[in-house]
């Protein structure tokens, strides 16, 4: 039986999305003021577009900051009377070596989170990707619930950076330490355990999702339109994603730009290098003037970045591309005939990938004496663009928190956000990312997880995906331009 509170809390998040997009038509039609009026009518209306906004805004902050209804209070204690649960589940799976090319490691944690989710009612099934791209393929678990409700992609992974003995699991006071006990079976953990608690609470049953689990996410398989395409499949299946990695106390991710990767080819004519100048520059004077003058003509782009991770140039190279390993031979007195540069890039959008390529090949063109070049690039992740619909779920995500005390959430600077399996639904569904787990040293043997955060995430997780649970798919579903 439905509690007043509970109705009470769905109608104040339609409430707050309702406002949410009054505000983002208000903000619209105040943001042509430069272009549609004299120029000093912006400096002299300031004030009226703050108080516009702000009366739009408080009813949606208000409604967040309610207090937790009968069934979120109910969530809330089924979350801290498993603590100690959630913590062993974890010590389970970051003792299981599943580093990305550990494939029997990666399928063996797919298991034991594939038999937790059918225990609470889904059905999970095992996608193999191709033989040839050495990888262990995905988990993805499906679970219906109310009709007319959004459709909700959940996103984890299952493999880790690194694996071995002195990975395991090693609980210090109030952290843990082990590989992946942060990214991302900390996230896992605490996508099961919001997920069990709504189990608990009877409202599980109301919540259309799906889990899918990739076990190549820390090193992906190639090509990526293989690696990803149960993803994108589920992406089209869903009205909007919840990615449960890089978690924060303050803030959440609904942008980010993308990640791709470029190969540098030069080649010189071998010399004396007492004819360096007059002969031919040589590869790897050819390498160093194409990469200064990317700096000189591209770095002040705005959220772009272009990084040389790699470089071997000499008489002598061996270089592999794939695994971005090489080895070179050469002498002082020997004009380089070859020099390999690797590297990658990264931009906000589609449009702003182009035009860096396009300069960037023209820089590769302007040869110097005696050397060639070429520049290949590499698919990778795509920009993930904010948007409004993902807006209005940091607003949801927001009042959860705000609901909880542990105060409002920000949106994260997308210029500062890795790449994510996010960035591939993106062009398909709304998504927000952060609600993993919280810690230090992500990518290195140092890896660790604040033990207390698992509670608050968890308690995030569920509220948001009851809220959710509550609303029409209409009110978050992705609306199609006019």
């Amino acid at each position: 039986m439905a509690t007043g509170g509970a109705a009470a809390t769905g109608g104040g998040v339609r409430r707050a999305i309702g406002q949410h997009a009054r505000l983002m038509r208000v903000t619209a039609i105040f943001a042509c003021v430069p272009s549609c009026l004299p120029a000093d009518f912006a400096h002299r209306h300031m004030s009226i577009r703050t108080a516009v906004l702000a009366a739009l805004t408080l009813p949606a902050v208000l409604a967040a900051q309610a207090p937790p209804d009968r069934v979120e209070q109910a969530l809330r204690a089924d979350i801290g009377q498993r603590r100690e649960e959630q913590i062993a589940y974890l010590e389970r799976l970051v003792n299981i070596p599943s580093g990305t090319l550990n494939t029997a490691g990666v399928r063996e944690v797919g298991r034991l989170i594939g038999a937790t989710l059918d225990s609470l009612g889904f059905r999970s099934a095992w996608v193999e990707v191709p033989a040839s791209m050495k990888r262990a393929g995905h988990l993805v678990a499906t679970h219906a619930g109310k009709p007319g409700t959004p459709r909700v992609l959940l996103i984890g992974h299952l493999d880790t950076v690194f694996e071995g003995p002195n990975q395991r699991f090693e609980r210090v006071d109030t952290i843990a330490k082990g590989a992946g006990s942060n990214d991302m079976k900390g996230g896992d953990v605490i996508m099961l355990y919001a997920l069990k608690a709504m189990q608990t609470a009877g409202t599980l049953k109301d919540l259309n999702v799906t889990v899918i689990m990739t076990g190549d996410e820390e090193y992906p398989g190639d090509p990526l339109s293989d690696a990803r395409a149960a993803l994108i499949d589920a992406a089209k299946q869903n009205d909007i994603a919840l990615a449960f990695e890089g978690g924060s106390r303050t803030q959440a991710t609904i942008g980010r730009r993308s990640a791709s990767g470029w190969v540098l080819k030069v080649t010189g004519q071998q010399g004396h290098s007492s004819g360096v100048f007059r002969s031919g520059y040589g590869a790897i004077y050819e390498a160093a003037r194409i990469l200064d003058e990317f700096r000189r003509e591209l770095a002040s782009e705005e959220n772009l970045t272009f990084n040389p991770g790699t470089i071997a140039g000499g008489s002598t190279v061996s270089y592999d591309t794939l695994t971005q390993n090489g080895t070179t031979a050469s002498k002082t007195n020997i004009i380089a005939p070859i020099t390999w540069v690797q590297g990658d890039l990264r931009a906000m959008n589609p449009e702003q990938i182009v035009r860096a390529q396009t300069k960037m090949r023209e820089i590769v063109a302007r040869n110097l004496k005696g050397t060639s070049a070429e520049i290949s690039f590499s698919e990778g992740y795509p920009p993930m663009a904010v948007t409004p619909g993902g807006e209005r779920l940091l607003t949801i995500y927001s009042g959860v928190s705000e609901t909880l005390g542990y105060g409002a959430l920000t949106a994260s600077d997308p210029a500062r956000r890795g790449a994510g399996d996010l960035s591939f639904v993106a062009p398909f569904i709304d998504g927000v990312e952060g609600l993993g787990a919280l810690g230090n040293g992500s990518h290195s043997p140092n890896e660790s997880v604040s033990l207390p955060a698992l509670t608050m995430q968890t308690e995030r997780a569920a509220l948001m995906l009851y809220r959710l649970s509550k609303l029409k798919a209409d009110a978050v579903r992705r609306q199609p331009k006019m």
